[in-house]
């Protein structure tokens, strides 16, 4: 109900954008007339039209003429570009969505002059509606707009409402990145499992399952992960051993390492900004 009288612009459609626009049509909170998605490549243009109905073109400012609630969805190199595409394009009234990793919200509304604008930190398991945003918002952005982005996010899984900008910093070293180390976990396991004689196909399904219960596990209780670890922790047993091997290695120290190494380069990004947008508490 949010979204049904808005004009939804997606300017960049990859693959996370993509996935927002499946989402809402999936949900049906809007319909294809609602949406128009712009890409520089026409194959890509063609593509989007005949998989979901909706309206595309290789322009960004056609795309964003009369919408309501634009997404721009790039590669951080490609926003001063989409600045130049946008120059007086917008209403100050639009409401600005941005899932550009490192590019703050005070350049975004000077470089497209609108003062209402939401950054947003989604993850790769949004592509299949179970991931989880991190979002933020500008001042500017009223109680309606907050109910507009919630709907939209919805479509990638669930979201969470942060008061302070540095915390996206937060999120895309944590949330954001975190698909990349839970990958890499998963790759070391199934390779031991195939040098232990597993075909790859059985140590990738073992793994996948694994991982899979024990997250929903985890998800089920409010017990703390140490007492998780702890019940399948028999002392002399092979977990007991694992966990030494893992300590002796420095897991904990190594992953924490490669959070904070995620975060002080997402900080980096985000430098040339300048000062921040008042945000809303």
């Amino acid at each position: 109900m949010a979204l049904r009288n808005e004009r939804l612009a997606f300017i960049g459609c990859g693959a996370m954008a993509e996935a927002m626009v499946k989402g809402l049509l999936v949900q049906e909170l809007v319909s294809p007339e609602q949406i128009v998605a712009s890409n520089p490549r026409e194959e890509r243009v063609q593509e989007l039209v005949d998989r979901y109905a909706i309206r595309a073109t290789t322009s960004n400012r056609e795309a964003a003429s009369g919408a309501s609630i634009v997404n721009v969805a790039v590669k951080p190199q490609f926003f001063g570009e989409v600045v130049e595409d946008l120059e007086s394009a917008l209403d100050p009234s639009t409401l600005v969505l941005t899932i550009v990793a490192g590019v703050r919200m005070k350049r975004v509304a000077d470089g497209l002059a609108t003062p209402k604008v939401v950054r947003v930190m989604p993850n790769t398991p949004g592509q299949i509606g179970r991931g989880i945003s991190v979002w933020t918002a500008t001042g500017a952005v009223d109680d309606a707009e907050y109910d507009r982005t919630r709907a939209i996010l919805s479509a990638l899984g669930s979201e969470v409402y942060v008061t302070h900008e540095d915390e996206l910093d937060m999120a895309t070293a944590l949330s954001g990145t975190g698909p990349t180390y839970v990958f890499l976990f998963m790759e070391a396991l199934v390779d031991a499992g195939v040098h232990m004689g597993f075909s790859r196909r059985v140590a990738t399904r073992l793994v996948s399952e694994t991982i899979l219960g024990s997250v929903e596990y985890a998800a089920s209780t409010t017990d703390h992960l140490a007492k998780l670890r702890n019940q399948v922790t028999s002392p002399g047993g092979t977990s007991a051993d694992a966990v030494y091997q893992l300590e002796r290695g420095r897991l904990r120290t190594v992953l924490t390492d490669a959070v904070w190494a995620a975060y002080r380069r997402s900080v980096q990004l985000g430098e040339m900004a300048g000062p921040d947008h008042e945000v809303r508490e």
